[in-house]
C-alpha cells in the first residue's frame, strides 16, 4: 500500500499519476482532494492546470519515476465503448484491459474511467451521477477502484433536459444539460460541470471534478490515513 512520505518532520502530499489526462477534469478534483498531480497525454493540452508530460501513457509508465507517484488514475479513450458505436465506423481501441494489466503490475492504487458502455470490460465499477453533487449535468460514468470503494447510491433524476432549436439548454428550476459533442453552450457546460478553463471541445471529454474529488477523499482516507487536504 502506497503511504505518505515524510520530509524533516512534515507530510507532503501524495502524488496522483493522471493517464490520458485530456484538459484536466479529473486531475482538478483530485487536487481539490489534496493531491499533487502529474497530467499526460500523448496530444498537446495547452490548458491543462497541473504538470503535464506530452507522451504516450506505455511511455510515461516506464519512463517516468514510478517511486514518485503513490496513485495513478488512467480514462482511456472512451470512443470504442461508446453507445453510438455501432452507428459509426469507428475502430477506435478498447485499452481497459491492457492498462488495468500495466497498472496492476505496479502494485499502486489505481482508478480506470469510462463511459458507461464499457461496463463489460471493467471489474466491479461504480457509478457516478452529477446529481449526486448537485451539478446540472446527465454524465454517468464508470470507475474500477482498487482499493475498492463503496459508492454513494444513485439518485433519480429529477428533471430533464431542456432544449432550444437542437442545442441543449440549462431550463429553470430542476433542469439538467446534456454536454456531448457541439449541441450545448460552452459557458453553460462550464456552469454545469463546474469547469471554468476549458473551451467546447474539451468539455466535451471531460468529466466534473467533483467526481475524483469524490475519490480522492476516499483513497484519502483508505490508503493514508488521512483526510483530504
Amino acid at each position: 500500500m502506497a503511504s505518505v512520505e515524510f520530509v524533516g518532520g512534515g507530510s507532503v502530499k501524495p502524488k496522483l499519476l493522471d493517464l490520458f489526462c485530456c484538459a484536466g477534469g479529473a486531475a482538478m478534483g483530485y487536487h481539490q482532494a489534496g493531491f499533487e498531480v502529474v497530467g499526460v497525454d500523448i496530444k498537446t493540452q495547452p490548458r491543462y492546470p497541473f504538470e503535464f508530460h506530452q507522451m504516450d501513457w506505455q511511455e510515461a509508465l516506464s519512463m517516468l519515476n514510478m517511486s514518485e507517484f503513490s496513485v495513478i488514475h488512467a480514462s482511456p479513450p472512451c470512443q470504442g465503448y461508446s453507445c453510438t458505436k455501432s452507428f459509426s465506423k469507428s475502430k477506435a481501441p478498447k485499452l481497459i484491459t491492457e492498462v488495468r494489466e500495466r497498472l496492476q503490475g505496479t502494485e499502486k492504487p489505481y482508478v480506470i474511467e469510462n463511459v458507461k458502455g464499457a461496463w463489460r470490460d471493467m471489474l466491479n465499477p461504480i457509478t457516478l451521477r452529477g446529481n449526486m453533487f448537485g451539478l446540472q449535468v446527465i454524465r454517468d460514468r464508470l470507475f474500477e477502484i482498487n482499493p475498492f470503494l463503496l459508492a454513494p447510491p444513485l439518485i433519480p433524476v429529477n428533471g430533464s433536459t431542456g432544449s432550444h432549436r437542437g442545442i441543449s439548454r440549462l431550463s429553470d428550476g430542476g433542469g439538467y444539460i446534456t454536454v456531448a459533442g457541439h449541441n450545448f453552450l460552452t459557458h453553460e457546460a462550464r456552469q454545469a460541470m463546474e469547469i471554468n478553463w476549458m473551451n467546447q471541445k474539451e468539455l466535451a471529454q471531460a468529466i466534473p471534478p467533483a467526481y475524483t474529488r469524490w475519490i480522492g477523499e476516499q483513497l484519502m482516507n483508505v490508503c493514508f490515513g488521512t483526510e483530504a487536504a
